[in-house]
């Protein structure tokens, strides 16, 4: 007699429609309450029919505002950090089974799923940028997302997150008091997305998911404006690579002094200096030209920026192993150099380094060779640098920075 072959498991589970019914109404309220958003619901359109969600990413809560617009249960895309944290992960997976991916890497594991997914009739969802905006607007959108939308052959539900920036900016302290809508823009159905190629397609997602945060359109409150503020700057207007510290509505650069105000409007303000900069967009687009011009060949004897940080090894899709709990971070042109005490530096050359990226508001992962590595300090560490420095390495000496070599990380 022959055995009976095992049926392989399917990703999509009944008890995934129950936690969706039984926490979307309860999120609703709490969305609003929290976040001053007004979601407008595409469950009437949707039916009972599975999309592909593209959406642009603002808040740490952008996943929850989709959960309540739509009806059915959302498969998101999500990076591995989240899927190693132990039994939070395991509670997590079981609950609502997101698709990991390994963060700006091709991941050919997460296009497999997503395949398996669609083919099962369910909903993806995910955020093209691949990161959460740093500045207030869309960040850079890898064109491999096109290719994919077009082999998962599902309807396209474009969703706009706007005012999030405002509210919770990812180099913030907290939730502000203000207001954001979401919403869904635009369908493409099935029939419509055979017409477009890829190239095409791409155009119309840049477009549909660009968002800029840089304009006077509301104010956003709270007595610590600026608290943070030193997660996303390190380059002052005046003297160049520095640090700052920040406290209520003001950052200051430790070097020169010089302070700048946030204001409810999200506009930037000298205090006793005519600052060239209006926006956060602004000063973020300045640094990264002043990154992309320097010349790293004069930071290798001694390092640019010196941190100190925990340093863990990341075991995917497992747990996180602590290698040093209170390890001195060194950033040279070249290299990271991490030591805790007297123990033998570990090194990393930029040369062995694959990717550096950024996670949440300021971790840092670093993936060498087969290892991921990760980086996080106190609530003031600027993870940004870090990255920012590897890709100028990279795209100076190993020509790996796309047309115009100034990609740097976001």
């Amino acid at each position: 007699m022959k055995e009976d072959k095992k049926k392989p498991e399917t990703w999509i589970k009944t008890r995934h429609k129950i936690v969706q019914k039984t926490l979307a109404p309860l999120f609703a309220p709490f969305c609003r309450w929290k976040y001053g958003i007004d979601i407008k619901s595409f469950r009437k359109e949707q039916g009972d029919r599975p999309f592909l969600i593209l959406m642009n990413h603002q808040t740490v809560f952008d996943q929850f505002f989709v959960g309540v617009a739509f009806q059915r249960p959302i498969y998101f895309i999500a990076t591995e950090d989240i899927f190693s944290n132990g039994w939070v992960s395991s509670l997590i997976r079981w609950l609502v089974a997101p698709i990991p991916i390994k963060k700006q890497t091709t991941d050919l594991r997460a296009v497999r799923t997503c395949l398996k997914v669609a083919k099962e009739g369910g909903t993806i969802a995910l955020a093209p940028e691949g990161n959460r905006t740093y500045d207030g607007k869309t960040v850079y959108i890898n064109p491999a997302i096109a290719p994919l939308a077009r082999k998962l052959r599902l309807p396209i539900a474009f969703f706009r997150i706007e005012g999030g920036y405002g509210v919770d900016p990812r180099w913030g302290r907290k939730v502000r008091k203000g207001k954001m809508k979401a919403y869904v823009s635009r369908v493409i159905e099935t029939d419509e997305l055979a017409t477009y190629s890829s190239e095409e397609l791409y155009d119309i997602i840049c477009k549909e998911l660009d968002v800029n945060e840089a304009v006077v359109n509301g104010e956003f409150r709270d007595k610590n404006l600026a608290q943070y503020m030193e997660r996303l700057v390190y380059v002052c207007p005046e003297c160049g690579l520095s640090v700052f510290e920040s406290h209520g509505d003001i950052v200051e650069c430790k070097n020169c002094g010089l302070k700048v105000r946030y204001k409810p409007n999200r506009e930037l303000e000298g205090v006793g200096y005519d600052l060239p900069y209006r926006f956060m967009a602004d000063w973020y687009k300045a640094q990264n030209d002043f990154v992309n011009q320097l010349d790293l060949s004069a930071y290798t004897a001694f390092p640019m920026y010196e941190d100190h940080a925990r340093f863990s090894e990341v075991i995917v899709y497992k747990n996180k192993k602590l290698l040093m709990k209170d390890a001195v971070v060194k950033l040279y042109g070249n290299r990271l150099c991490i030591a805790e005490g007297a123990d033998a530096e570990h090194s990393m050359t930029f040369d062995t380094v694959s990717v550096i990226t950024v996670l949440g508001r300021n971790k840092l992962n670093i993936y060498c060779g087969d290892k991921i590595y990760q980086l996080k300090g106190d609530k003031r560490f600027n993870a940004i640098k870090y990255m920012n420095i590897f890709y100028r390495y990279k795209n100076t000496n190993l020509l790996t920075g796309g047309e115009d070599g100034k990609f740097l990380g976001l």
